[in-house]
Parts: C-alpha cells; structure tokens; sequence
C-alpha cells in the first residue's frame, strides 16, 4: 500500500496515531460492539474528539482543523479497520451531515453547531430516507410549514442512521408544494424536541452498534434559524453527498484491505497436506485478486479525495470510487471466507462481521445500481429521468 500511494510526512504520522488508537483501544472491542449492538460510549466519542479526529476537514475557527479530505478518509479507514462502531463519529464529523452545515450553514448556525460536534459532545446524524421514499428521494412526504419564527415538522424518516442515539438530526423534507427536488429543503432538529418520537432499533444484517430507526415527527416546532437549505436547495445538496460517498468508500475500503491482510497471514501459517497453503496456485489465484481488487479500490478513492482537496470531488469520481470499493469489499471478504474455510464462516475471526457490513455499504448512501446510473449520466452529461423512458437532453453542469 505504502508503495503505491505517497503520503506526506504530516498525514503518515497522522495515520500512524490512528493505527495504534485503533489497534490498542477498538480493535479488541469490536466482537463485544458487534454482538451487543452497542453504539460507541460517549466517553470515547470524546476521546476521539480530543485526539482531533472529529474536527479534521472543519474550519479551525470553530474548533477543527482546516485539513484536506485525504486526511480524514486516512484516519476513518485506521478506526474503521479495528470497528466501524469507532470509526462511525469520524465519518459523520467529516464526510457526512457536518459536512452540510460547513458548506452551506449561515456563519451563526456554523458557530451555534459545528463546535459540539467538533468536541465530541453532540453527533449530527442525517435523515433523509422514508418508508416510500428511498432511492426515489424526491418522493419524500414529511413535510415543514413555516410559522412564524418556526418551522413545523410532520412525517416519519425510516434507516436513519444513529436514530434514537445521536443528539441532533439533518432533517431533509419538504418545504413548498413545488414539485420533484424544488420542494425540498433541510433542517437540523434536536432530539429532545417535543413531538420527536423514534421507533425500535432495527436488527440489520449488519452496522451492529450503528444504531438505526424509524423517527416520527408530529407537529415538531423548531427554530426558523435552524434551517440549513431552504426550499430548492435539495439539488446543491449532490455536493455533500459526493463527500460523503467517499466516506463509505473509505468504510468498505477498510473492510477489503482488513479481509486481505487477515488472509495474508492465514496462508502463511494455515497447513495442509504438510505444506503452507500459500504455495497452493488456487490459493495464490485468489490473493491475487484481492490484492488487485484492494489497490485498485484505494487508488480511484484517493484521486477522488485529491480532487476534492479541502472542498468536494466531482460527482462522476464520487460515484466511481464508491461503486467500486462496495462491490470491492463484497468480493474480497467473501474470499477471504473462503481462504480461511471453516474458520472463516466462525465468528471468532470476524470475516463473517466484515461480510456482512460490506452488503450495508454497498446499499448506503445510494445501491450500487444507482451509482452506476450516475456513472453513465455524468460521463455522457445527459440526465435520465427515471420516471420515463427518455433521457433529458439538457446537459449536466
């Protein structure tokens, strides 16, 4: 890895903290994480916050660092390595709904919310999906009426990732009776608001610790000032999601790279017919591939995350880099399955946990099949309608 990709000084020694946070602290943590169900203690949230990893990519006026995408995705993959319990505060601080209110909250409502989350004492989760509005987002019905100096909130939002556990929520509804995108805008409401109820936590496959439910929203009263896009703003909101597409990248990255070094190890060690495996040639057809696979992965999300610098990729490098490593991490962990036999279907050496987790990003933050639909309407710059059978003939800025 470290042959292929140059790191400078700065972020080799950046990662290298990480690596032995990770290592010491989170990796031995991450079966009791993923049999409990268990969300990350808050005392460990703040341990990662005063280490500085939850405020990397966020302006330094308001407690973070100012840094590069690149140094983030550095850092979410070390945790992510150990457990992606540990990992999941970086993502969201750093790639994921902060990122909103950094790139396009007033300066009083980046002041009033960035710095919580920077110091560990409050998560902001996103909630944008509903139970007939998944990859059809624009068919979202919850709905805010605005009164006066509040906007009154009213619907259910479904997979919503830290539901019933984080302290605030990026709520994305609609606003206006415009239809499609122009309606729908996004407020930030607090848990404890009145008229916030959440519904039981889901048993998913996988993102055990990750906690996710349904929440429900009836005549939900928040400040005017918390609204972070007004009516019409839903479609600048595709910059966000490319940063955050690298962030699960990143979280199935880990995965692949994670399911490779534990195999590497196993066939080194693991005898049969009085000879390691590794001089078997299906065995070493097999590490080929992931090898291939994983390098291959980690050099589409680094362009990606060079391109973006402090701000964000294109959408068609967000969409390649995701897509690949999510079908990345689906292979790969189900090779290394295979490499470790029997003990690769036990829980005691975690590959089924890596297994399982692959599947949950490759569905988050848009399937695969839709990435690949991006993919295809950014290279040809047509945008296809997919509630008809002809592509739009305006090109795509």
């Amino acid at each position: 890895m470290d042959s292929l990709i140059k790191l400078t000084d700065e972020q080799a020694a950046l990662r290298e903290v990480a690596r032995q946070v990770a290592t010491a602290r989170y990796a031995p943590r991450a079966r009791e994480w993923d049999d409990a169900a268990s969300p990350l203690p808050h005392d460990e949230r703040r341990r990662l916050a005063d280490l500085g990893f939850l405020g990397l990519t966020l302006p330094e006026a308001y407690g973070g660092h100012d840094r590069p995408l690149l140094d983030a995705l550095i850092v979410l993959e070390e945790l992510a390595k150990a457990s992606p319990v540990a990992a999941w505060p970086v993502f969201e601080a750093n790639a994921g709904p902060a990122r909103v209110v950094h790139l396009f909250g007033t300066e009083e409502q980046k002041a009033r919310l960035l710095p919580p989350i920077i110091a560990g004492e409050a998560t902001l989760a996103v909630s944008i999906s509903e139970p007939d509005a998944g990859t059809a987002a624009t068919d979202m019905t919850t709905r805010g009426r605005i009164e006066g100096d509040e906007v009154v909130v009213n619907g259910v939002k479904r997979w919503c990732s830290g539901a019933g556990h984080s302290e605030q929520y990026l709520v994305y509804l609609r606003l206006s009776d415009a239809p499609g995108a122009r309606g729908i805008g996004a407020v930030v409401i607090d848990a404890a608001t009145p008229g916030v109820t959440f519904g039981p936590q889901e048993r998913l496959m996988g993102f055990r610790g990750i906690m996710s439910a349904d929440i429900m929203f009836d005549e939900v009263r928040v400040p005017v000032a918390n609204l972070i896009v007004p009516a019409g703003g839903f479609g600048k909101l595709f910059t966000a999601f490319s940063i955050e597409r690298l962030g699960n990248a990143t979280m199935s990255l880990a995965i692949g790279q994670t399911a490779l070094d534990r195999s590497a190890a196993y066939v080194r060690e693991r005898r049969q017919f009085g000879r390691p495996i590794a001089e078997f040639q299906m065995v070493q057809s097999m590490l080929a591939e992931m090898v291939m696979k994983v390098q291959g992965a980690r050099m589409l999300l680094y362009a990606a995350a060079n391109e973006a610098g402090v701000g964000a990729p294109s959408a068609l490098s967000a969409s390649v880099a995701k897509c690949n490593a999510n079908e990345m991490a689906k292979s790969v962990s189900d090779h290394a399955i295979q490499i470790h036999g029997g003990y690769g279907y036990s829980a005691e050496y975690e590959l089924e946990r890596l297994h399982r987790d692959s599947h949950g990003w490759a569905l988050a933050g848009g399937t695969i099949n839709i990435q690949r639909m991006r993919i295809a309407s950014e290279y040809l710059g047509l945008r296809f309608n997919q509630r008809s059978s002809e592509p739009e003939p305006a090109v795509l800025s």
